[in-house]
């Protein structure tokens, strides 16, 4: 179900999705979208798609650790992240099989002490996805321990009344712009964000 419905998101959303890769090539110098090393599925690595909001060369860091003035978003960078535009690549993502569109938000490579955390409740055997329980109870502005038992809460209870619910709160905070800030991580590098 999950890749019959990013099939059609993609078609239907083409102009669109066409629309915000023209905006970000012409208004920053590199690739519209970058590519990024994922946790998924009982740990596998995979490379997660989004729209490119940070200027080429930015590190790979958590989202925690960038700030909203943080000189390295590009011109339009931070409007598509306040509305969560640039996860719409993600829809190749879940065609792919690597992502849902409602799971935990897969890890950086590098986030150690949040990819053990989440091994150690049996999180790592969601597959992640795009939004997820804990993106809409609070994302980054909670802490990680917080973010796991969110996580946790969602393996324990899923359901697609569940799914729909979080489906719900994330359009009505993405139409807000109102907590999506920090559900994003920075990292383009090598020219790839």
């Amino acid at each position: 179900m999950n890749r019959i419905f990013a099939l059609a998101f993609l078609f239907i959303g083409s102009p669109v999705l066409l629309a915000i890769w023209m905006l970000v090539f012409f208004t920053s110098p590199g690739p519209a979208i970058f590519s990024q090393k994922r946790v998924g599925l009982f740990g596998d690595y995979f490379f997660m798609y989004k729209y490119r909001t940070m200027v080429v060369g930015t590190p790979d860091l958590p989202s925690d650790q960038v700030s909203e003035s943080d000189p390295c978003f590009t011109k339009v960078g931070k409007k598509l992240r306040r509305v969560s535009l640039d996860e719409l690549p993600q829809l190749w993502n879940i065609i792919m099989g690597e992502m849902n569109f409602i799971g935990p938000r897969p890890a950086l490579y590098n986030q150690y002490d949040l990819i053990a955390m989440r091994k150690e409740l049996g999180v790592d055997t969601l597959k992640p996805g795009i939004t997820g329980w804990a993106q809409v109870n609070g994302r980054d502005s909670i802490s990680l321990e917080r973010k796991v038992e969110l996580d946790y809460f969602y393996l324990q209870h899923r359901s697609w009344s569940l799914d729909l619910k979080i489906l719900w709160m994330t359009v009505f905070k993405s139409a807000k712009g109102e907590d999506l800030y920090c559900a994003h991580t920075s990292g383009e590098k090598n020219g790839q964000q």
